[in-house]
């Protein structure tokens, strides 16, 4: 029986030996490409290559591609765990050739493949080709002696493939699988007929040969190219014998281990065996995730990691699994995986951890979601509804995290239904409102924007390591739409592209350079250099005199300080880096990056904020490396070679085969495309701004070197030295005059509130607050409005007033900065009539506000003063029945 991972070294080790290049899997995050959330298939890190936007230095391409499918046009969320298919993650097997060979060879090597190097029987393949393309039919008869009856025309909807509305197109040609009468769907069953599983599409080959205009013109295509794709998981079922892709060995282990821990049996009863599907797919997603600097939170791609967290332990709840075990079984994927993937195996401990504080944060606002569920059982008995709304059950789902099929279980045992219908319609109202503020992935596409240059194949020189000064031929002007002219006038803005520049275009994290041009006929300011392909830098200018002309000789200088100022702060990133690594631990990873001549800000992976210990000691790392003058090194080298020496790449970069590595030696060592100092020394210094978080899991430090440093170090001198004025002391006392003031302020406070508590119990006439106690309907009912400092103050004084109202209704207001505090009181004793929740509800409109609560005690907060004796009558008539 093949295995998963042989199959996958064999489909590369086949490619490699027919002139595939063996590429690396791209990140789950795709770079550089606004349209998509995550990488979904093989050709995504090829995509630009395709729309010849990037040349490559090889043509044909073989790779093992991370996907992930959970959103928009591929979202099999729902079904993950229930069909024999369904995943979130899995492994796309693909070969490429970009204009090289085309269907001939593509048809030849997949025969070839699946025939010969896996052993599959050709009896029991099937092909279907596009209904017009004649060719495809034709190459499958004659070079791999496919039978015609076995071959199937399909429309456009099943065997025609397009990268979007506009673009690259072509035919598709799919290779199926016979699985056996056993598993057909019936006497109708067939290829074209229905969906089932007896005729397993395995592989898809799209044949690149059209370019689709806006019109829907379709034109031919001068390099034709191949793009291909075989799910790793359904090709490793068809070998192993198994019917379904949880079956193999890619899944069972995972499975076996979930089993383990949650104390039951794989195949003994339905549900659970889908709650295991569940947790084995979804722990393969949450590994691969964390492992490419995919941190939970509530935003974007990090949400969608952690709902299969949630996801995964919901369905372990439903098996009993009370404890966090999701990172446990996160840790078998990186057992069964690393060695394919070793960022898993780099990323383990920290991935473990944040697996594990997430189940636990989840755990708790399980809890909070019951008990906000009891309250609004509670207020529905005192009501007479039996129906939890449907605005309820979303408000659940949305603030805790609450699934729906849990809601539903907790309401049947209590005797109650829930509004689906209500909230499901909460739910398209919330995903509309994603999909209108859904910005893709949030890289931006520069390579559209400068399409026309690169179709032209147009490269520049970038010789700006070495010289702040050169010489280059303008090849392209554009105006400020990108529009291609052939002059910019006086006081214009546009683009200008020369065959050599000592500008660094924006790109890695750090900025583009700015300066100045001249030519024969005019001079221009360079407000910024931008680079939107690897060999193409583009500056964007101002005419400042005469005007520049296409095709003329431009004089360009980079604006030295500029250039020095952002070094500093580029190489002192790499220093931070280092001395993050080194005082917090090796899970610490660049997570963004931004470098600039004023600042730097660096992201990096990281659960919890540092410690002021923590900064010092990172600072302390940076400025010893400054102040010991230490040399860089810059060296070129194979990627391999760079990787093997211990320099740090980031993963989902793209890098080519020779690499540019700059070292700190002794300190540090990183794959950098950006420029740099000769010596640590030219740093200055090293202070750190501030430190905060981002996202769950990733923190941001910003920092300052040279002499922005040391302004910012003047500044903060300046400012103790006012502050010792106003204190009256000097540096080195100030803390103990401050502390010595804080206590005064919080003694003289607490006997504000006191004094003030106590004038309210008291009453306005010198009487007491109980004197306000009226009979509603049989019922003792307290309103009243007083003056207490906050809502502290409110609540001292509820529990004065509970200590003398053992039976009845009390309701305090105060104002405060036009905001209106309420707190409402039931005694137990009524509680079969009306609960506190069920109460301030009402009430607490009528001060523009809303809240919850206890069925004894609620509070809530409004904005409209003016609606106090409002809110005290509205308590009365709800009171009176």
């Amino acid at each position: 029986m093949l295995k998963a991972k042989d199959i996958r070294q064999k489909f590369l080790e086949y490619f490699e030996k027919h002139g595939h290049r063996p590429v690396s899997s791209s990140s789950l995050v795709p770079k550089d490409d606004p349209s998509l959330l995550f990488t979904n298939a093989g050709m995504v890190q090829f995509k630009k290559t395709f729309l010849g936007q990037e040349k490559r230095d090889y043509v044909r391409a073989t790779t093992a591609q991370k996907c992930l499918r959970v959103g928009g046009k591929h979202n099999d969320l729902e079904n993950v765990g229930r069909t024999a298919r369904h995943h979130t993650f899995f492994e796309m097997l693909g070969n490429f050739s970009f204009g090289d060979y085309f269907k001939a060879d593509a048809i030849r090597f997949a025969w070839e493949f699946l025939t010969e190097e896996i052993g599959l029987d050709k009896a029991n393949l099937y092909i279907t080709v596009y209904r017009d393309d004649d060719e495809a039919e034709e190459l499958w008869q004659s070079v791999a002696g496919v039978p015609k009856e076995r071959i199937y025309r399909l429309g456009e909807k099943d065997n025609f493939w397009s990268m979007g509305d506009t673009g690259p197109c072509g035919p598709c040609s799919e290779i199926h699988v016979d699985q056996g009468e056993e598993m057909a769907c019936g006497p109708d069953c067939g290829i074209g007929k229905c969906d089932c599983d007896r005729f397993l599409e395995i592989w898809n080959l799209v044949f690149m040969q059209y370019d689709q205009d806006a019109s829907g013109t379709r034109t031919p295509l001068p390099r034709p190219s191949i793009d291909t794709g075989m799910g790793l998981e359904r090709i490793a079922a068809v070998c192993q014998g198994v019917h379904s892709n949880f079956d193999t060995d890619l899944f069972q282990a995972i499975i076996g281990h979930a089993a383990e821990l949650a104390g039951v049996r794989y195949g003994d009863d339905d549900d659970t065996d889908t709650a295991l599907r569940v947790i084995a797919d979804h722990s393969r997603a949450i590994a691969f995730l964390i492992a490419d600097n995919i941190l939970p939170s509530n935003e974007g791609r990090n949400y969608v990691l952690r709902r299969l967290i949630r996801r995964a332990l919901r369905f372990g709840k439903l098996i009993g699994m009370d404890r966090p075990f999701l990172y446990d079984t996160a840790l078998k994927v990186v057992a069964e995986m690393g060695e394919a993937y070793p960022e898993l195996v780099a990323n383990k401990d920290f991935m473990a951890k944040v697996v594990r504080e997430e189940e636990e944060r989840f755990s708790q606002t399980l809890d909070k979601g019951l008990a906000q569920l009891e309250e609004e059982f509670a207020a529905m008995r005192v009501e007479g509804r039996t129906r939890v709304s449907g605005a309820v059950a979303f408000k659940l789902y949305d603030t805790y995290g609450f699934p729906l099929d849990i809601v539903n279980d907790v309401a049947e045992k209590q005797g109650f239904t829930v509004d689906e219908p209500g909230y499901h319609e909460h739910m398209a109202e919330q995903k509309e409102r994603a999909k209108a503020n859904w910005k893709g992935s949030g890289e931006i596409d520069l390579a559209s924007r400068f399409q026309t240059l690169l179709e032209r194949g147009m490269t520049s020189k970038f010789v700006g390591y070495d010289e702040l000064e050169a010489e280059g031929k303008i090849l392209a002007l554009l105006d400020e739409q990108a529009e291609p002219v052939e002059r910019l006038a006086a006081d214009g803005l546009g683009f200008v592209v020369a065959d050599a520049t000592p500008f660094y275009g924006e790109s890695g994290g750090q900025g583009g350079d700015a300066g100045a041009l001249r030519t024969p006929s005019g001079a221009a300011e360079v407000a910024d250099a931008i680079k939107p392909a690897p060999n193409l830098v583009v500056h964007r200018v101002a005419v400042t005199e005469g005007e520049i002309r296409l095709g003329e000789t431009a004089a360009l200088s980079v604006d030295r300080a500029r250039r020095l100022a952002t070094a500093r702060n580029h190489t002192a990133t790499h220093l931070l880096h280092a001395a993050l690594r080194k005082v917090l631990g090796e899970h610490v990873k660049q997570a963004g990056s931004l470098v600039g001549p004023d600042r730097l800000r660096f992201d990096f992976t990281h659960i919890m904020p540092l410690t002021p210990e923590e900064i010092s000691r990172v600072e302390d790392e940076v400025n010893t490396a400054v102040l010991q003058d230490i040399d860089l090194s810059v060296r070129e080298m194979s990627q391999a070679e760079a990787v093997a020496a211990g320099a740090m790449a980031l993963f989902g970069e793209k890098y080519g085969d020779v690499v540019r590595v700059v070292s700190v030696p002794g300190v540090s060592m990183e794959l950098c495309g950006g420029t740099h100092l000769k010596s640590t020394a030219q740093a200055g210094c090293f202070v750190i701004t501030s430190e905060s978080g981002v996202a769950s899991g990733v923190r941001r430090i910003e920092a300052a070197t040279g002499l922005n440093a040391l302004c910012l170090l003047n500044a903060r001198r300046k400012e103790l030295e006012d502050i010792a004025a106003v204190l009256k002391g000097r540096p080195g006392e100030l803390t103990g005059r401050v502390k010595g003031l804080q206590t005064e302020v919080k003694s003289l406070k607490k006997e504000v509130e006191k004094l003030a508590s106590k004038a309210a119990s008291a009453g306005s006439s010198g009487g007491s607050i109980m004197d306000a106690v009226k009979d509603v309907a049989g019922v003792k009912v307290l309103t009243a409005k007083v003056e207490v400092p906050g809502v502290k103050g409110l609540r001292d004084l509820m529990d004065d007033v509970r200590s003398k109202l053992p039976s009845g209704v009390a309701c305090l207001v105060t104002e405060q900065d036009g905001k209106v505090p309420l707190i409402l009181y039931v005694s137990k004793d009524l509680h079969g009539r009306f609960t506190a929740p069920a109460l301030i509800k009402d009430v607490a409109a009528e001060i523009g506000g809303s809240g919850g609560g206890r069925p004894d005690l609620a509070q809530a907060g409004g904005t409209d003063p003016a609606g106090v004796q409002r809110a005290f009558a509205r308590l009365e008539a709800l009171v009176a029945g």
